[in-house]
Parts: structure tokens; sequence; C-alpha cells
């Protein structure tokens, strides 16, 4: 531990952002709220920046997220030492969490998890765009993320391309109006997944329009937002595995059969001599080559 950065302050602040109160902390580290309010106050003297946003929850600063995560490293050494000299509880497995979005879980992520034993998952569901924040932030040690460049501190690799398809229910791709797709399709319900979903506004731009239309039905999972595209609310870019198998039994029908959006998938995890994070990010990486598009 570095000298400048006492222990038992920074497992206190990691405490405190995890347990979401000054008080929760303190009764998850047998302490009172007084003293963990006083090593926060150390830690923010010694570094000499405001670590907390004291909001309900408590939520990191950006200099709070790095030792955030600094403190979450620390402890998955700790967990891998005990570990490797058999220190460990009996049969206590690792924990490794990990940010992913909802359309690789329903698809192609859990393929990768089966090939790993010996782990405990914690999986935290976020659009592909914003799981890096959750990295950033030292909430998560790993991420399927659309973002190229490694967070600081993390390594990255590509996993691939998810390809996405624009189809509709027969029933609804019948009653679209006439003339250019892209009019069309600024004109007719839209399924998206969330306020923070762009994926179908960026689609009809790319034929030339100006973006989806405005009757939007938001369905936050991956197969509600099948499920919702086959029973007619409106149209959507399906992930290719979910698409495919409608596509050949006629419950879905393409909207432009030689069109798409590819959506480039990277790995992103913390440069860490961990061998629960190798295992699961050699996992990953196999399992995305047999699932995604190069």
């Amino acid at each position: 531990m570095m000298p400048d950065l006492p222990l038992d302050q920074v497992r206190t602040l990691l405490a405190v952002v995890d347990e979401g109160t000054f008080d929760a902390a303190a009764a998850a580290l047998h302490v009172t709220p007084s003293a963990v309010s006083q090593r926060v106050k150390a830690l923010e003297q010694r570094t000499g920046r405001v670590l907390l946003r004291r909001t309900k929850p408590v939520r990191p600063t950006e200099s709070g997220a790095v030792l955030v995560r600094y403190a979450r490293q620390l402890a998955r050494l700790e967990r891998d030492t005990r570990r490797e000299l058999g220190l460990s509880g009996a049969g206590e497995p690792a924990r490794v969490s990990v940010a992913v979005n909802a359309d690789s879980l329903a698809t192609w992520f859990f393929g990768a998890l089966t090939r790993v034993t010996g782990l405990c998952f914690e999986l935290h569901r976020e659009d592909e765009g914003h799981t890096a924040e959750l990295l950033r932030e030292g909430l998560v040690m790993a991420a399927v993320t659309t973002a190229p460049d490694p967070v600081p501190g993390c390594s990255v690799r590509p996993l691939g391309r998810l390809r996405y398809l624009p189809a509709a229910a027969p029933e609804f791709a019948a009653r679209l109006p006439e003339g250019p797709l892209a009019g069309a399709l600024s004109e007719v319900p839209v399924v998206t997944f969330d306020l923070k979903d762009r994926l179908q506004d960026g689609f009809v731009r790319s034929l030339g329009g100006t973006g989806a239309g405005t009757l939007r039905h938001r369905i936050p999972t991956s197969e509600g937002f099948l499920q919702a595209v086959v029973a007619g609310l409106g149209w959507g870019l399906i992930p290719e595995p979910q698409a495919l198998p409608l596509l050949a039994d006629g419950r879905l029908v393409p909207l432009a059969p030689d069109v798409w959006v590819d959506v480039a998938l990277y790995w992103q995890q913390w440069k860490l001599d961990s061998p629960a994070l190798a295992a699961l990010a050699d996992a990953v990486t196999g399992a995305a080559a047999g699932a995604l598009r190069r």
C-alpha cells in the first residue's frame, strides 16, 4: 500500500460508495459513522480533492472514482493471493463484476460465462455506449463496450461486430406509407430500448432521412424489444442472431434486405494480474469469435 494512501481510508471510501451512505458503511465496517466520516475527510485532505458527492446515494467524484477503482483492484489482488495461498474459505468462489449490454446478454455472452468454472459473476446491464463509464467509476472490473480507446488503467481487445437487421412484422410492413423507406419510417411507430437508444434514428439517417418517428415504444429488455416488433407494435433493428430464425419462418420481414447496422464491440478490463480476469477475458474473446462478425 502506498504510504500516503492508508489502506483503512481507501477501504472506507469504497464501503461508502458501495453501501450508499456513511451510516450503512459504518455498519458494514463495524465502526461508528463518525469514524467513517473522519477517514473519508482524512483521505480528502491527503489527496487535496473532494472524493464524494454527498448525495443519496453517495456518488464518487471523478477523483473519487479513481480511488474506488484502486480499492477494488487491491481487493481483487488480495482475494487472488489468498486463494493461491490456500487461505480462502472452503469453496469460496472468485467474484467478477462485468458491465454488458442487453443484446450481448440475449445473444452470445452467456456462452462465454459457461466456459469458465469457479467464478461468481456479478453482471451490470447497461447500454454498450455507456458500459465504459462503469469501468471509469470503478463499479466493474470489465465491460463489453463500443469504446475502442481504453479507460485509464484498463486494456482493450476487439471482439467483433454485432449486426442489426431492420425488420417488422409482415402486417406492419404491409401498412408502411408508399415512397422512400426513410420517409416511411419517420411516419410510423418505432420500438426503442430506452432514452439512450439512438440506433433506429441512426439507421433512418443513413437512408437519407432525419430520424425515426416520434411515436416510440420504449421496451427496456432485449427479449421484450423483439417481442414488441414481432407483435407489430413498431419496426426496429434486431440483433442478427435473434432476427434470422424469425425472418426464416416469416414472423418478421426485412425492411431493407441489403442494408444493416454493424456495432463494433470491445472488451475492456483492468490491467491487473488476476487469474480470474484472465480466464474470463479468454472465454469472452473465444465466444465472441464464434458469434460476432469480424
